[in-house]
């Protein structure tokens, strides 16, 4: 996807979640246990002011947040950090370098990226909490963001810092997964200390399938799916081994 692009989905989807922040902010949000929506909006507000630094002063600011963001109101919080973001990603190209944790890509477009999917899935949470319904993504951001997910977050995660994956994958006897969406494929091994993947299916059997629309899988990926609702997602294969995936989507996530 081309910067602008990610730009304009992260617009649209603050939209969506400013929108629908207001009208309980006080709701549990199912998918992020122990949050209200409140929460939610001053988790992100936070985010965004994070990821501000880290491309304005090169490195991302540690220790944080700053006790002084927990006097401001979420949703005032919420609007000045996207404001500032925004005045951020317009005074930098794409291939400015801008500190981030993910060592293979230190510019601004890995945080346009990062913005864009960061925002659709929280204000998924935000639809979730409030209980309104949950809109579309975008196909072509949401194929993105199954690559990112499975790439970026769990594939460097467990190269990077394997311990935290030890639980789950030290006694895996080595299995093989297929993610399946409308232009796009991935398949994904797992062993002891290995989560890799690569682009495409391949034709070779696979202990776990894993199929459906771009929107439904990245739910499905993201631990976004609603209670009582269809998920569009068809899962073949062994429960334990699905859950071994699952465990690592949750631990490279949180």
């Amino acid at each position: 996807m081309e910067y602008s692009r990610f730009l304009d989905c992260l617009a649209a989807d603050f939209a969506r979640l400013r929108a629908v922040a207001p009208t309980d902010p006080t709701a549990a949000v199912p998918s992020c246990p122990g949050w209200t929506v409140a929460d939610l909006s001053r988790h992100v507000g936070e985010v965004y002011l994070h990821k501000t630094l880290a491309m304005r002063e090169g490195a991302e600011p540690d220790p944080w947040p700053p006790e002084e963001l927990a006097d401001e109101d979420p949703l005032a919080l919420l609007d000045r950090a996207y404001a500032g973001l925004l005045d951020e990603f317009a005074a930098h190209r794409p291939e400015d370098p801008a500190g981030s944790w993910y060592t293979p890509d230190q510019t601004v477009g890995f945080w346009a990226r990062r913005m864009a999917q960061e925002t659709v899935i929280h204000r998924i949470d935000a639809e979730l909490g409030t209980g309104q319904p949950v809109a579309p993504v975008p196909a072509d951001l949401a194929v993105d963001g199954i690559d990112e997910l499975l790439k970026v977050f769990v594939a460097y995660s467990v190269a990077t810092w394997g311990d935290y994956f030890t639980d789950i994958l030290a006694g895996s006897p080595g299995r093989t997964y297929t993610v399946r969406t409308e232009g796009a494929a991935w398949r994904v091994r797992t062993g002891p200390g290995l989560f890799a993947v690569e682009d495409g299916a391949g034709d070779d059997a696979a202990d776990v399938r894993v199929s459906g629309p771009p929107t439904a899988v990245l739910r499905w990926l993201w631990n976004r799916e609603g209670a009582g609702e269809p998920s569009g997602v068809t899962v073949e294969g062994a429960p334990e081994a699905v859950e071994e995936l699952r465990r690592c989507t949750v631990t490279a996530t949180q």
